[in-house]
């Protein structure tokens, strides 16, 4: 079982929900030796995958939006893997919706979303993706209220996703 220091998670409360939140994915991240393939993936529950790919979503989409989140690769682990449905389950209704209709745009779209480019066409893709600009601004209202929640049900469900020492 991945273990997280009590010492470490009572600092980043003081911090906030994200740094709260922040301590466990980090721990992921390091588990995971930085990357997602075949052979790390069975190495996090799907708890801590669900928890991992919210980190990984909002910082994307916080920086550069649903584009950058794709062209850095993480469409399919966002996109292809049950989070719409765990963040549902987690009792995030209004965010999961928002992950289903940005699926929608990526599933239609997606041999060009993940097209390798140039930064100047990476800034270019913002114009035929505006459709993802409702989608984010959506995101950046709720982000905050989200990560709170987010954080509660990590804080209600510790067991699932470390062992706090």
């Amino acid at each position: 079982m991945i273990e997280v220091s009590d010492v470490a998670l009572k600092a980043a409360v003081a911090e906030g929900m994200d740094e709260f939140i922040r301590i466990f994915t980090d721990k992921y991240q390091e588990v995971v030796g930085g990357e997602l393939t075949a052979e790390t993936m069975p190495l996090l529950t799907g708890e801590q995958h669900s928890l991992l790919a919210y980190q990984i979503c909002r910082d994307e989409i916080m920086v550069g939006g649903f584009c950058q989140l794709i062209q850095n690769g993480y469409g399919s682990y966002i996109f292809d893997n049950p989070f719409a449905k765990a963040m549902r389950l987690w009792g995030n209704e209004e965010f999961s919706k928002l992950l289903y209709r940005a699926k929608k745009i990526y599933d239609a779209n997606r041999e060009d979303l993940e097209k390798e480019r140039t930064e100047d066409e990476f800034m270019a893709m913002y114009e035929p993706y505006e459709a993802f600009d409702d989608l984010e601004e959506e995101f950046f209202d709720m982000e905050e209220d989200l990560t709170t929640r987010i954080a509660a049900y990590v804080d209600d469900h510790l067991d699932l996703f470390a062992k706090v020492v």
